[in-house]
């Protein structure tokens, strides 16, 4: 099992360590709720270092990954994230991911931690024929996220840097305490935030350093996904995957059929033909949580299944995703979650499950 540079300061501060990705990581330090709160109306500090890093340089890198990628990558897109997903040619969702453009022969791509052997595989294999090099580079960095309403000044204390000229998927190199990171004003929270790399040295003492200021809360990876979940982003192999493709995961935003990215073809006929399934939210109407797996019902027969589902901080009523047939997906619909013996009832509803504006 793989350890980040900050693992044993996760142990030395007590936190709830299990196995994510393949690597050790805190599920927690003190409380969930206590730490999703802390994000939402302070900051947290996330220690997210076991995500992977890809590096693609060379003359065609642009067409490459816009051959890849589901969303469009701008040849004049610099120092600016796309997110995009790598499709199989069926169509399937091989990982979802965030491009860093440095130019159009230079890109660093930061995919899923379970799936960063997977990519790298799958990308390398597909480049005949382009003029690229394509690099695992994970090794090289560490990386943090402080997030929430408080993380700008937060991080402008240990920088002269004028964040406020970094706006929301550009990014970054400045100096944070002496050193030299990357840095991204970016997150998985629907919080305002940042996404900082650096050399291991140099994030495990910023960690220390971040850790230490009277806003800051030190979150796991429990409350990253209640987090996500709250601000509808999805999660690979919950509302993405193999089997759900983005159209039927709500991602049309990020899919660009103009062009011709592998598996394209498949959306464009799925799209034409009309969808068969999609990923929906659900709101429970009694006692009850719909955890992943949990069957949905309509009409006496089961529709579909729960992708992710919680009882968020500060709510009555659970919510869900769940991926069920398209007949049943219209907001307002009504359907029921098989809990152990018991059918829930439940409404489709929208998915803004945040009340207030953030950032992004």
């Amino acid at each position: 099992m793989k350890k980040t540079v900050l693992y044993e300061e996760h142990v030395r501060r007590n936190a709830k360590i299990v196995e994510f990705g393949g690597f050790l990581m805190p599920l927690f330090y003190t409380d969930i709720i206590k730490e999703h709160m802390a994000v939402r109306e302070s900051s947290g500090l996330f220690d997210v270092s076991h995500m992977g890093e890809i590096r693609v340089r060379g003359k065609d890198a642009n067409r490459f990954l816009n051959r890849l990628l589901t969303s469009f990558i701008p040849e004049d897109g610099k120092m600016k994230m796309y997110y995009g997903l790598m499709l199989d040619f069926q169509g399937g969702v091989v990982d979802d991911l965030m491009a860093y453009a440095y130019g159009p022969e230079d890109y660093l791509l930061v995919v899923n931690a379970a799936n960063k052997d997977k990519d790298f595989a799958w990308i390398s294999a597909r480049k005949e024929g382009f003029d690229v090099s394509v690099v695992d580079e994970s090794d090289l960095f560490s990386q943090l996220a402080l997030q929430g309403p408080e993380a700008k000044n937060v991080l402008g204390r240990f920088t002269d840097y004028s964040l406020d000229q970094l706006k929301l998927f550009q990014f970054d190199h400045f100096q944070i305490s002496g050193k030299e990171f990357l840095v991204s004003r970016s997150g998985y929270t629907g919080e305002d935030g940042f996404e900082i790399y650096g050399a291991n040295a140099d994030i495990l003492a910023l960690f220390s350093e971040l850790a230490a200021e009277p806003e800051v809360t030190l979150c796991g990876l429990g409350c990253r996904d209640t987090l996500r979940f709250e601000a509808a982003m999805p999660l690979y192999g919950h509302e993405i995957g193999p089997e759900i493709d983005p159209l039927v995961a709500g991602l049309a935003f990020a899919v660009d059929l103009e062009k011709d990215f592998i598996g394209s073809d498949v959306l464009r006929k799925e799209k034409e033909e009309g969808l068969k399934r999609k990923v929906v939210a659900l709101e429970l109407l009694d006692k009850g949580i719909a955890r992943e797996g949990y069957e949905v019902e309509a009409d006496g027969k089961v529709i579909g299944k729960i992708t992710t589902g919680y009882l968020l901080p500060g709510r009555t009523r659970a919510l869900a995703f769940a991926l069920v047939d398209a007949d049943h997906a219209k907001i307002g619909m009504e359907v029921s979650v098989r809990i152990r013996k018991d059918l829930v009832p439940a409404v489709v509803r929208n998915k803004k499950f945040l009340d207030k504006k953030y950032i992004r």
